[in-house]
C-alpha cells in the first residue's frame, strides 16, 4: 500500500488543497494509469464477441509478414 505525507493547507480553517511530495503525486499517478487501463481491458473484454473467429500468434506473425 502507497503512503502518503500530504500536506493540508487550509482556508478559514477548512481544508482546500493536499499537496504531495513529487514522488509520491507520481507515484499515485502511475496508480491510478495503470487502474484506468485495468478498466479499459475489462471493457474491451467483455465488448469481445465470444463466437469471433481468433487468429493463433504463428497466423498473426505471417500476417504482419506480408
Amino acid at each position: 500500500m502507497l503512503e502518503l505525507h500530504p500536506e493540508i493547507l487550509k482556508k478559514d480553517g477548512e481544508p482546500q488543497f493536499a499537496v504531495l511530495p513529487w514522488h509520491e503525486f507520481v507515484r499515485v499517478q502511475e496508480l491510478l494509469e495503470d487502474a484506468q487501463d485495468l478498466l479499459d481491458l475489462r471493457a474491451a473484454k467483455s465488448a469481445d464477441d465470444p463466437t469471433a473467429p481468433g487468429l493463433s500468434l504463428e497466423q498473426m506473425s505471417q500476417r504482419l509478414k506480408t
